[in-house]
């Protein structure tokens, strides 16, 4: 403000909660970060780490999805033949990071029950 004369663009923009939570999504995928994210919908970072704080708070955030599938590589020189099932002491260790960032270590033999129930407590907690 300069003589009693607003020089630039004022606006106070209200986002709505839906917005804000498309927004926030949007974080992470492809590898966005949250400068681009905020430069493509001309808001600060700051803005975009409040809405989080603020979701959290509401109980919004982060959003339940339905489950996502990854890709998963095979080794193709071992063939198709299912293998005998090996003792515990020699089942493979999987780790899955969550969007939290924690990751869950658990071994091969893990029913899909219990692995969704185990994914399901850490992401809430």
């Amino acid at each position: 403000m300069r003589d009693g004369v607003l020089l630039g663009v004022e606006r106070r923009r209200r986002w709505t909660d839906e917005a804000k939570l498309a927004i926030l999504s949007e974080v992470g995928e492809n590898g966005w970060t949250v400068a681009d994210g905020a430069r493509r919908h001309d808001v600060t970072r700051q803005h975009i780490y409040q809405w989080r704080r603020e979701m959290r708070r509401k109980g919004l955030w982060p959003v339940a999805d339905a489950p996502v599938f990854l890709p998963v590589e095979m080794d193709t020189a071992q063939g198709c033949a299912p293998a005998a099932r090996p003792s515990d002491s020699e089942m493979p260790q999987i780790t899955i990071v969550l969007r939290n960032g924690r990751e869950l270590r658990c071994s091969g033999g893990l029913g899909d029950a219990a692995l969704s129930r185990l994914v399901r407590l850490l992401e809430t907690a």
